[in-house]
């Protein structure tokens, strides 16, 4: 599947940077900051090619929190493909995934049928509201999960339950959380510089 892309070439060995809005954003809303997260990376920032009344999105959903299971099936297999494409051209050592919200939810997906893929995962504010398959393939693999409090489209339960599930997986899992809502605060943005670092 090809996808409407920002790409920004990086140095020879460098790793691969792949970014992931959230609903309604576009490509650019973390290429830029994932260039300057890691300088010299590949970036790689996929624009969501599902309409939701205008607004940009990796999946279909019937209400909040409520997914077409199918839908995110066949979109998650073709972002793994998607994936594995980019990876191959750039021949990236290692392969980091950053994602918002509807973003973050997509990169799960894809770490739950295909965890070879991405080597370090960031998942802002994500919401997962099934209980995943096991993966054991997620064993070594570093996990950054940050999150509000009192963010009321990704509950702080919700959140608890899918660190859980990859500490479970035998994911090495970093949680950042902050008192807010559904807003990326700064505090955030340290914890994922530190992570990168």
């Amino acid at each position: 599947m090809t996808y409407q892309a920002a790409i920004t070439k990086g140095t020879d060995g460098a790793p691969l940077v792949l970014t992931f809005h959230g609903t309604g954003a576009t490509e650019d809303q973390f290429h830029e900051v994932a260039s300057a997260l890691k300088p010299g990376a590949h970036v790689v920032s996929p624009r969501g090619d599902v309409s939701e009344n205008g607004a940009l999105r990796y999946f279909r959903r019937t209400g909040e929190g409520v997914y077409d299971m199918d839908d995110l099936a066949r979109r998650t297999q073709a972002m793994a493909g998607f994936i594995a494409e980019q990876k191959a051209r750039v021949d990236a050592p290692e392969v980091i995934g950053l994602g918002y919200s509807n973003g973050a939810n997509i990169l799960a997906s894809v770490s739950f049928s295909a965890p070879e893929l991405v080597d370090r995962l960031v998942l802002m504010h994500p919401l997962i509201p099934f209980a995943p398959a096991p993966q054991p393939g997620l064993s070594g693999r570093k996990v950054l999960v940050t999150a509000g409090r009192q963010d009321p489209i990704c509950p702080a339960a919700s959140t608890e339950r899918l660190v859980a599930w990859f500490e479970a997986q035998g994911a090495a899992v970093t949680v950042a959380w902050h008192p807010g809502g559904h807003e990326i605060r700064q505090e955030e943005v340290e914890a994922i510089s530190a992570f990168l670092t």
